[in-house]
């Protein structure tokens, strides 16, 4: 049985306390995009786990997919055959590694006919990270908490398309909250995504921007020359060190934008 678990964006992140156990409360958009890993279980004689495509420089005991199955034992698991064919960029604020831990939840549930309910995967991706349980259902919401308290929202992006560039750079969540200043918002962001896109440049922005383009002013570059280039809204997505840009069609038709490093990717949306 093969799942293809997807990468997401954050439109907006305001971070804004530290909470007393040491993490942050936080807003933000979660969408999901069509980019997407491979995952893949079948029953074998011995348990092994192979993973192939970008390297998440990650021990393979510490793979978010094997995190979720250890959380599953007590159901008493045939012996099975893992591969994780990673296509998602590791350190780059797209939730690969939430994804996967997410559909490997969903994947084991429906492959060992588990009977798990929704709510009881949600509740199973929360011990593995704070936005996986947005994987779980994997619609548009807006995330407080630490990003695991989702409220659904209806938001349709269709009319655009989505540039994404990844530079070859990976941040870490704890490099990149140990730089970050908490601030609270003078409007929430629920309330702020509800204005057309044309005006989200300058009231919809990414916390995170900040601390992280002063140690990578590259990104910083990115950024204006995704707005140079025509784009509606751009922003760096989650931690970093992603940036996206929102065009409207027809621009730049599947080409790569003039003057941006290479390796960007054009992705439809919903």
């Amino acid at each position: 049985m093969i799942r293809f678990p997807n990468a997401k964006i954050n439109l907006g992140l305001n971070v804004v306390s530290k909470r007393q156990d040491g993490y942050h409360n936080i807003e933000t958009i979660f969408v999901p995009i069509p980019l997407r890993d491979a995952l893949e279980v079948t029953r074998s004689d011995a348990f092994s786990f192979t993973q192939t495509g970008l390297d998440i420089n990650a021990a393979p005991e510490n793979n978010m997919v094997l995190k979720a199955m250890r959380l599953l034992t007590n159901h008493r698991l045939p012996t099975l055959e893992v591969h994780l064919h990673k296509a998602i960029p590791a350190g780059a604020g797209l939730g690969g590694g939430s994804s996967d831990a997410a559909a490997m939840l969903e994947l084991l549930n429906d492959f060992c006919q588990l009977g798990l309910g929704r709510d009881d995967l949600e509740a199973l991706a929360a011990q593995t990270g704070a936005d996986t349980p947005f994987f779980i259902r994997n619609t548009p919401a807006f995330a407080t908490g630490t990003g695991n308290i989702l409220e659904p929202i209806t938001l349709s992006l269709k009319p655009y398309r989505l540039y994404l560039l990844t530079p070859p750079i990976a941040i870490s969540t704890a490099e990149a909250y140990a730089a970050v200043k908490p601030r609270k918002p003078s409007v929430s962001l629920k309330e702020t995504i509800r204005r057309p896109i044309n005006e989200w440049p300058g009231l919809i922005t990414n916390d995170f921007e900040e601390s992280i383009f002063a140690q990578h002013p590259h990104l910083a570059a990115i950024k204006q020359s995704l707005y140079a280039a025509g784009a509606t809204y751009a922003s760096m997505t989650g931690s970093g060190s992603s940036i996206y840009a929102l065009f409207t069609p027809p621009q730049y038709p599947d080409a790569p934008i003039p003057n941006l490093p290479k390796g960007g990717t054009w992705l439809p949306l919903q």
